[in-house]
């Protein structure tokens, strides 16, 4: 079993609070604030970051998927949508679409469309985030 850890330290009010993200690896440091998550403000935000591992996972997860069939896979680069909108008195995050473009010689457009949807489903940040409607947009090069 692994553990993963992300740390992240708010000081301050909601409007003019800032704060720190961190992940456990050490790979990333980065401020958030109330600007970088509901404007246009520099920084991250949360939903930004849930996008990044879910675009990573899924990557991943189809690349396994198409291997797992034979498959050798060149390349698959997905971006995540994430939704952010206010629902009663505070937000949710009501949608992520994944779009991805995989390189992937040899296979057919229906093979291909399987494995996609396959990998979604299986994806384990896609299982983490069954409570949000998740769709994707897959194609090959």
């Amino acid at each position: 079993m692994a553990i993963r850890k992300a740390n992240a330290e708010w000081k301050g009010g909601l409007k003019e609070g800032e704060g720190q993200l961190s992940l456990g690896s050490g790979a990333y440091e980065g401020a958030y604030s109330f600007q970088s998550r509901f404007e246009e403000g520099d920084g991250t935000n949360p939903e930004e970051l849930i996008g990044a591992a879910h675009a990573g996972c899924y990557s991943m997860a189809l690349s396994a998927a198409l291997e797992g069939a034979g498959f050798k896979p060149e390349s698959v680069r997905t971006e995540a949508h994430v939704s952010l909108v206010k629902e009663g008195e505070g937000f949710a995050i009501n949608k992520i679409k994944l779009v991805a473009h995989a390189n992937i010689p040899g296979i057919s457009q229906e093979d291909f469309d399987k494995h996609a949807q396959e990998a979604k489903a299986n994806c384990p940040v896609s299982k983490a985030l069954s409570a949000t409607d998740i769709a994707l947009e897959a194609s090959l090069l």
